[in-house]
């Protein structure tokens, strides 16, 4: 068992039954608890957990619908409700097992509850472990616009077991390894090199790259958990990206780490279109990236819209549209502003490269 010390609570990665989880469930024993999960994990994974921790025989297990699109305040109301008809209360305990979007949510559900309770985070996808279940950020999608409401707080522990990722089929666990590669290109070229090397047998991931993969973003987090400036950095991909998924939430074949694939090498495009990044680098980002994540088929009407859709992201201000740009690979730089007659430009240089998803 690996212990790495985050802000205010447990981040252990390893085995979950060698964890610490057992004896803070002994601490939560008087208690309610509540495992949120979805259509997925409520089948492979829950039971695992409920056979393995007497302290959990009399949770209640609520099951969010599985995907992107039901990642909504209508199902965050849902939660609500249950939660009320349970009599859960604000000194309860929400155990959100499950990838992103559960824990997003989750740590949502329980943050906003009676003004706040306690949740403890157990993520299972790829996705889940290096990103959304670490560094405290919560929320939800409205409309086509991706975790525009939400806060941040902090979980009281997050567990990460590899045991999980067996369950995943290939596209989620190629979600994960995009944002393994996010922080390959923020933090180090060793690390690029890496994640892209393990992508020829994903589903051998070595411990240890996996823990390096999550220092990085924990590391980030503890300098700047409010995201008031360096934390900015773990945005790379994700301006493009998440337009891109938003706009084409519920598609089959796009998941969000296919999107910030693609978000990460426009990004990386516009990095050396404004003389940043060395061509020689951007063409190694491409092409290790599009191996994996190829652009899907976009009209010209689709990218007008996408385009318009950055206008409202969150990281926006002053009316700017800011953006994450690569100096080189392992170096990042935030707060760029960039046009919407940019963003339109790359989208159309790469019409050409399109596969159709469908």
């Amino acid at each position: 068992m690996h212990s790495i010390i985050a802000n205010d609570y447990e981040l252990e990665i390893g085995s979950i039954l060698d964890s610490s989880f057992a004896s803070l469930l002994d601490k939560y024993s008087d208690v309610k608890k509540i495992i949120v999960s979805d259509d997925n994990t409520s089948e492979h994974c829950v039971p695992f957990l409920i056979s393995n921790y007497d302290g959990l025989a009399e949770a209640e297990v609520v099951i969010l619908p599985a995907g992107e699109e039901n990642k909504s305040l209508a199902i965050v109301a849902n939660v609500w409700e249950l939660l009320t008809e349970y009599g859960l209360g604000r000194h309860d305990l929400i155990i959100n097992v499950g990838g992103g979007v559960v824990t997003d949510m989750g740590g949502f559900i329980a943050s906003c509850y009676k003004r706040g309770m306690q949740f403890i985070n157990i993520p299972t996808s790829l996705l889940s472990m290096v990103d959304a279940s670490i560094g405290g950020k919560t929320g939800v999608n409205l409309d086509h616009y991706k975790n525009q409401i939400g806060v941040f707080n902090d979980p009281e522990a997050v567990y990460i077991d590899p045991i999980f990722l067996s369950t995943l089929e290939s596209n989620e666990l190629l979600s994960g390894y995009a944002e393994m590669i996010k922080h390959g290109l923020i933090h180090s070229t060793d690390l690029f090199n890496k994640v892209i090397e393990q992508l020829d047998i994903p589903f051998e991931l070595e411990l240890e790259l996996l823990k390096e993969s999550i220092q990085v973003k924990n590391e980030v987090v503890k300098r700047d958990p409010l995201e008031g400036g360096e934390r900015k950095i773990l945005n790379f991909g994700h301006t493009i990206g998440h337009v891109i998924e938003g706009f084409m939430l519920g598609s089959e074949g796009m998941t969000h780490g296919h999107a910030v694939g693609i978000g990460m090498v426009f990004e990386a495009y516009l990095s050396t279109k404004k003389g940043k990044l060395s061509q020689e680098e951007f063409k190694t980002i491409e092409s290790a990236i599009l191996d994996v994540f190829p652009v899907p088929t976009f009209s010209n009407d689709d990218i007008q819209s996408m385009t318009a859709l950055l206008t409202n992201d969150k990281k926006n201000k002053g009316g700017k549209i800011l953006c994450c740009l690569l100096e080189k690979i392992g170096e990042c730089t935030f707060d760029h502003e960039i046009s919407e007659q940019e963003v339109t430009e790359v989208f159309l240089h790469y019409k050409n490269q399109q596969i159709n998803l469908n």
